[in-house]
């Protein structure tokens, strides 16, 4: 299994409050949460690379994409957008963390603003499993707490998921989807809230579990694939099926 990483990890992050919680970048923190699997490869991906560090030879060899992004969406190719979405319709996994529901690729997938309420005041969360059968929930509790996280609430303006897996409560008396899905042609899509890039988030062991097993779940299956497009039967065969009158 190939994981690719991506961060836009902007000349800002490498310092400052993001790089004191995370000095080698969040890429290489959420890199880490796979290091004990030896079947799965990880690399990751940068957006001051060029091609936004997402050109075909990579794609090509990912199968889930995991997604984090904050205040540069716009610089972000939007031919790399179109290479991204193309993957996902045919089959590679997808993961939006945090402030990726801003980002191109999502906006696309969803077809909607994707806009929500926000405060970062240093507050609480906390977050239920509201489907706990789920994949993504495996091994996750029924509740539990992110000391501080920035404040994300509803109205979020995203098409209705195919499935909620986690809800937010957050101290000030609001509620997020924090966890939902969604399925675009072939590909697998999850977008997970926590995941501010000043609080230590992704060290959290079950934001850790949940990002494995969504990574799990986000994987290419083998289905089996119509043909599309004109086709033609002869008559004949479809004899050999149907008694005609």
């Amino acid at each position: 299994m190939n994981i690719t990483v991506w961060n836009e990890y902007h000349p800002k992050h490498q310092s400052g409050k993001t790089a004191k919680v995370y000095p080698n970048g969040l890429h290489n923190a959420i890199k880490d949460i796979f290091k004990d699997n030896p079947e799965i490869n990880v690399r990751c991906a940068t957006q001051e690379e060029p091609e936004n560090g997402l050109p075909d030879k990579v794609l090509d060899e990912t199968d889930v994409l995991i997604w984090w992004g904050h205040n540069w969406h716009e610089n972000v190719l939007d031919s790399v957008v179109d290479r991204v979405c193309q993957r996902v319709l045919k089959g590679m996994g997808i993961i939006f963390l945090h402030s990726s529901h801003e980002s191109k690729p999502f906006k696309k997938l969803m077809g909607t603003t994707c806009s929500l309420k926000w405060r970062e005041d240093g507050g609480g969360e906390r977050l239920w499993t509201i489907n706990p059968s789920h994949p993504i929930a495996y091994g996750v509790p029924e509740t539990f707490t992110l000391e501080q996280e920035e404040m994300y609430g509803e109205f979020f303006d995203v098409p209705t998921p195919d499935e909620i897996v986690f809800l937010g409560w957050f101290e000030g008396g609001e509620v997020f989807r924090s966890g939902i899905t969604y399925r675009r042609g072939y590909g697998k899509i999850f977008y997970f809230q926590p995941g501010h890039e000043t609080y230590p988030i992704f060290y959290d062991k079950t934001i850790q579990k949940i990002i494995y097993n969504a990574a799990m779940w986000a994987s290419p299956s083998a289905p089996p694939r119509p043909t599309l497009g004109s086709t033609y039967t002869p008559k004949h065969e479809g004899r050999k099926l149907f008694k005609w009158k």
